[in-house]
């Protein structure tokens, strides 16, 4: 008798490699942003100001409720010209709280803003000032749209303001570049000359879309030295702090106000693309850097001055607390 043998097929080796673990669920990169601000930035303030958040960001009185005359110790930006030139004496506009504000946030997103050798890249930091704002007017019951400028893209980005925290969310995700529901506005594209322009042209949108008097961040790193003789974005941001109460807030980074002395640096502008070598180990180029760096600061400041508009300096070593609280004791002092 023959006996049939049936073949098997060897088992496979088992592995002892632990099988992969699931891919994590992304993460919604705004709303975690959202609640790190709440939790971590949100009640450190709450500890400094007991809730006062009209002292942070709110400046002067908005509805203009009478003319009267001057006084030792009036503020020399509330004279109104109009009414000293009719009557020969100084006269000055005295205002009231308005119950509601409007805030816009004008946010450069520029390829200059994408550097950071510190906590956190520019472009980063502008975005957490621009929740924080956000949580911070909502939280009032006021309203707060947003504008981008300066990006890649075809077109900038209005979002028309509203209350509540869903609002602060979908300005953090129209500057994370996530779909929101928002105005298309046209953007000029190139280097440095455009995003002077981009800038120009985003402080004249906002100064025709505002109906009432407002209070507006404008957040850039403002790299470029302020045009001469009141034209450019400068005019723009005279004309519009006129009618409403503006901010500037400047992003920066440490790296751009002091050069380090590291030897031969191949540097790229980010804007236009052009590079260029340069040797920080001489002297003589890192003090001619310090030098450009002062002009610049001093233009800008000068610039800001003859607007009349608040400067509020970030950058991207530090966290945002203390210059918020440094700012707001500015601004409530001037209240007073």
């Amino acid at each position: 008798m023959r006996l049939l043998s049936r073949r098997v097929r060897p088992a496979a080796p088992r592995s002892t490699a632990p099988a992969p673990a699931p891919a994590p669920a992304p993460i919604d990169l705004p709303a975690h942003l959202l609640r790190r601000l709440e939790f971590k930035v949100l009640r450190r303030l709450d500890g400094f100001l007991f809730g006062d958040y009209r002292g942070l960001f709110y400046g002067p009185s908005l509805d203009l409720a009478e003319v009267r005359e001057y006084q030792p110790g009036d503020e020399v930006r509330r004279i109104d010209w109009n009414v000293t030139a009719r009557s020969g004496r100084l006269h000055v506009r005295q205002y009231r709280e308005e119950r509601e504000l409007t805030a816009w946030l004008v946010v450069d997103l520029s390829s200059s803003m994408n550097f950071g050798t510190r906590r956190v890249l520019k472009r980063d930091l502008a975005r957490e000032f621009a929740g924080l704002a956000s949580l911070v007017v909502t939280r009032h019951g006021d309203k707060i749209g947003a504008m981008t400028f300066g990006s890649a893209s075809d077109a900038s980005a209005m979002l028309a303001p509203r209350s509540g925290r869903a609002q602060a969310l979908a300005v953090l995700n129209l500057l994370s570049g996530q779909g929101v529901s928002g105005r298309a506005l046209p953007s000029a594209r190139g280097g440095t000359d455009s995003k002077r322009s981009e800038l120009d042209a985003a402080l004249s949108a906002v100064e025709r879309t505002l109906r009432r008097r407002s209070l507006v961040f404008v957040v850039s790193d403002f790299l470029e030295l302020p045009p001469q003789g009141g034209e450019g974005w400068t005019g723009a941001l005279g004309r519009l702090a006129q009618r409403h109460d503006v901010v500037a807030v400047r992003i920066s980074d440490p790296a751009e106000r002091e050069l380090p002395s590291v030897g031969g640096l191949r540097l790229r502008d980010p804007e236009s693309g052009a590079e260029q070598w340069i040797d920080t180990s001489d002297p003589r180029v890192r003090a001619a850097h310090a030098r450009l760096v002062g002009e610049r600061d001093r233009a800008l400041k000068a610039a800001l001055r003859a607007a009349q508009v608040d400067l509020l300096e970030l950058d991207t070593q530090r966290d945002t607390v203390q210059p918020l609280l440094r700012f707001a004791a500015s601004r409530r002092g001037r209240r007073t």
